[in-house]
């Protein structure tokens, strides 16, 4: 099981490097630089006040299917049929619900307009991971891994063209980046679909009451933890565009959307431990297996390479704001120092976020694959009450740096309780060595990213020469195991032998 855990993370890994970051980095970034914070800003807050209902549109229901598909592969053709038919009905009711509340805290006509494109594109993915969590299910994560990408490859061609064909200069309009998102979204859907069939067979949608509500009852845990967490992850864009006054609030909104870019497209790469973890864990634990070795060996490539990653964004915050984020138009230099600099700040604290969020990508998904809804639950309500309670203290006072205080803040003290869970229920022993090894891999990788900035070289040579060191300590402390890692390689070599 860790062998093929390792092969398929650098399946993942490999094709989601290769596009989610171009998608993050160059496409989304140069939407925001070619539309401005304001316009932007607006978006980013719509588009998270739709992510906090999302769950309407599942109710736990693809995190139940994943596990139980995992274990019951013979109920992929009932369970296709009924589930698609309920899931459509919850696509009604979420579009009925946000279009209600947005017209409860005040969203004019032209943020409705745009928030039922939101809204559909929020359908269209929820039915792409749908799709995708019968696929992984049947344990076929190559097919998984392809189409984890697919969607986002297709909004890369898309806004390429509007962007730089040349054809639409001046004129590109936040619309048409969520137009861009609805056409892939729908195609990848549908490619999900025929793939899926091949497997299913045909199917006949047919809404069954006694099946919907028993899917339901089974996936209601999973569904109201995966609401809390939307609230403790998306609430600070929707709060700092309400909380916040007139045009500062969606300017904040902008400079917080600036920094969690990167912090986004991090996560996505550590999304994709729990999208192999969760059926990996599943079927171990129903085969009574011990889950030590395989939670060990992802804990320690994750605190490895996402505590690299946070330590060099806190030395070289400003640098690597001011590559991605250039002088606009008609901005002066003060300006621009000034939002270079309000950026930074935020990116700082949220690349800490980063590291707390993946280790519940981790714990997280071993405690929902053993079924402890009620104790994630109750981490989860905590998390929910830290993080309104810090934003509504510090938001008004220090607007979008407060935000990332609030996130910071609730994303650490999450992932330490589901931690402590993990290793209470499951006896988990990492071993006193262990923790000694991370310590001084992240005191050693600290003092490479501090020592790195007074070197006389450009920054960019600075910040890999520290990476390029805390990398070299990771696997001389273990932590990265090379020979873990060259299990990647054993198949290649016995077929070529063959």
């Amino acid at each position: 099981m860790q062998n093929r855990f390792i092969k398929n993370l650098a399946l993942l890994l490999f094709l989601n490097l290769l596009i989610k970051p171009f998608w993050i980095l160059g496409v989304d970034r140069a939407v925001q630089n070619t539309v401005g914070d304001a316009m932007y800003g607006l978006y980013f807050s719509l588009f998270n006040f739709s992510s906090l209902f999302y769950i309407l549109l599942d109710l736990g229901i693809t995190n139940f299917n994943n596990r139980n598909i995992a274990q019951n592969n013979q109920l992929l053709n009932k369970h296709l049929a009924g589930i698609s038919a309920l899931k459509i009905l919850l696509a009604v009711a979420y579009g009925l619900l946000i279009f209600l509340i947005g017209c409860i805290i005040g969203y004019d006509s032209t943020q409705l307009k745009l928030l039922a494109w939101v809204g559909l594109n929020q359908v269209l993915l929820s039915f792409v991971l749908y799709l995708r969590s019968n696929i992984s299910g049947l344990l076929l994560f190559k097919t998984d891994s392809l189409l984890s990408v697919f969607d986002r490859l297709l909004m890369i061609v898309i806004c390429s063209f509007l962007l730089w064909s040349g054809l639409f200069a001046g004129q590109f309009k936040i619309e048409w980046y969520v137009y861009s998102q609805t056409a892939a979204y729908a195609v990848t859907v549908l490619l999900a679909a025929i793939i899926i069939l091949r497997y299913s067979g045909k199917i006949k949608l047919s809404f069954n009451l006694p099946f919907s509500l028993m899917i339901l009852k089974k996936s209601i845990p999973y569904a109201l933890l995966v609401l809390l967490m939307s609230f403790y992850n998306r609430l600070e864009p929707v709060l700092l565009e309400r909380l916040l006054e007139g045009v500062e609030g969606k300017l904040q909104t902008g400079i917080y959307s600036r920094a969690f870019r990167l912090l986004d497209a991090g996560n996505n790469i550590s999304l994709l431990f729990s999208v192999l973890l969760l059926p990996m864990f599943a079927a171990l634990i129903k085969k009574k297996e011990s889950v030590g070795s395989l939670v060990k060996l992802s804990f320690s490539i994750i605190i490895s390479m996402t505590a690299i990653a946070a330590i060099l964004s806190f030395f070289y915050s400003e640098e690597i704001m001011q590559l991605l984020y250039g002088k606009q138009v008609g901005e002066t230099a003060t300006e621009f120092q000034w939002r270079i600099t309000q950026s930074a700040r935020v990116f700082q604290l949220l690349m800490g976020s980063f590291v707390a969020v993946s280790i519940t990508y981790i714990f997280g998904t071993l405690l929902t694959a053993n079924g402890n809804l009620k104790l994630l639950n109750i981490v989860a309500v905590s998390g929910v009450i830290v993080n309104v309670s810090i934003n509504l203290i510090l938001i008004p006072q220090w607007q979008a740096y407060g935000a990332a205080w609030a996130s910071l803040s609730v994303q650490v003290f999450t992932a330490i309780l589901q931690l402590i869970l993990a290793i209470k229920i499951f006896k988990l022993n990492f071993g006193m060595d262990f923790w000694l090894r991370l310590i001084i891999f992240i005191s050693l990788a600290g003092l490479a990213g501090y020592f790195s900035e007074q070197l006389p070289f450009h920054w960019i040579v600075n910040l890999m020469m520290a990476g390029t060191f805390s990398l070299i300590v990771a696997f001389l402390s273990g932590l990265l195991n090379l020979k873990a890692l060259f299990v990647l390689f054993i198949p290649i070599n016995r077929k070529s032998k063959k």
